[in-house]
């Protein structure tokens, strides 16, 4: 019986032992009021990039705007898909689609009001960033933004672009 519960124990957690963390299994809404289950996202065999913004967030919104530049080229290069993932409280959350409407972003916007995703993720603070590979795992994780840690992001795109064809 000892043995029997110790290998359940290791085959369930046989993720977590080796490093491959998935998306939580969480529902987010879109900027129609659509619900998202985020989860699905790593079943779309796309190499998916969460980038945790707000509209307070001055580097934030740097990055998401840089990042706007590329993202045309990365969409056909990576098969890549970029989800800004608003943190904006109840009070500010009613500025999110005009802020995104202005500025033109191609991405998807999901609303995490109250930070669940942020905090099932472990960000700290914003800009929070998570890459996924096209299966699903969970890669990297990095907080916060330099102007030219798009130019980074790129390699890493490239690297599991590069990867996945082999």
């Amino acid at each position: 019986m000892k043995y029997a519960t110790l290998l359940c124990i290791a085959l369930l957690s046989g993720n977590f032992l080796m490093g491959q963390e998935t998306l939580p299994d969480i529902d987010l809404y879109d900027l129609q009021g659509n619900k998202v289950n985020v989860a699905d996202y790593g079943k779309n065999n796309k190499i998916t990039v969460f980038n945790f913004w707000a509209t307070w967030c001055t580097p934030c919104k740097k990055e998401l705007n840089n990042i706007a530049d590329l993202y045309e080229d990365w969409q056909e290069e990576f098969n890549v898909e970029i989800i800004a993932v608003s943190i904006d409280d109840s009070r500010t959350k009613a500025i999110v689609k005009s802020y995104t409407d202005g500025q033109g972003w191609d991405y998807t916007v999901l609303l995490d009001v109250n930070k669940d995703l942020q905090r099932l993720l472990n960000g700290q603070t914003v800009p929070f960033t998570v890459i996924t590979d096209q299966n699903g795992f969970i890669v990297e994780k990095h907080s916060g933004y330099v102007e030219g840690d798009e130019y980074i992001l790129e390699e890493k795109l490239m690297e599991l672009a590069d990867k996945h064809k082999e």
